[in-house]
């Protein structure tokens, strides 16, 4: 329903239910649930416009509205709401221990014991986050017919594209930021740097 708000951060809080913001757009204001780390990064500037991207959570006795400044961590945030037994809290207690792309470096690798680290998330439950979310990542397969001659084929490089096109990029996307990035990265089986640097491109 809502892609995002792009209006003024007009207020910030911290309660025992969780971090929020306020974001007035149309003369409305519209309170917003928000992990820690866009809390914390985040100061309130009501001469400034902020783009929030939304994620609607409707339910039988309530909905609610999440925040999120950068589209990626939204989507992320979304897939990890389909994994069976992860909630919204849960959520974004995963996205409060880790940044995007540590996340789906770990789910990648299948490093369940890290995610172990995040606030509730016990060893039974992290591996079945893994399961399912690299399911979900790991599930569209990217056009190899398509893809420019020059970039690597190796293993990482693959993944990266594989992973971008379920967070929702076009294929055109996903080639012109890997060719703008690729020669720049020393390590080009890494595939967390790789997806790191080609995210950040596609930011700006």
């Amino acid at each position: 329903m809502y892609d995002y708000f792009k209006g003024y951060l007009t207020d910030k809080r911290k309660t025992s239910k969780g971090t929020f913001f306020t974001i007035e757009a149309a003369d409305t204001g519209y309170l917003l649930e928000v992990s820690e780390r866009d809390f914390m990064s985040c100061e309130i500037n009501e001469n400034e416009k902020r783009k929030i991207y939304i994620s609607l959570i409707h339910r039988e006795d309530n909905m609610s509205l999440y925040g999120f400044l950068n589209k990626e961590t939204r989507d992320i945030f979304q897939i990890l709401l389909s994994v069976s037994g992860v909630g919204a809290k849960m959520a974004l207690a995963l996205l409060n221990e880790f940044d995007d792309c540590d996340l789906i470096s770990l789910v990648i690798d299948g490093n369940f014991k890290e995610l172990t680290r995040a606030k509730g998330v016990g060893p039974k439950l992290a591996q079945k986050i893994i399961l399912e979310l690299k399911d979900k990542l790991m599930k569209t397969e990217f056009p190899r017919a398509e893809v420019t001659s020059f970039l690597p084929q190796n293993q990482a490089v693959q993944d990266v594209q594989t992973v971008m096109l379920s967070l929702g990029y076009e294929n055109s996307e996903i080639e012109a930021a890997l060719t703008n990035i690729i020669s720049t990265i020393e390590d080009k089986s890494n595939t967390e740097e790789i997806l790191r640097r080609a995210l950040t491109t596609l930011s700006m």
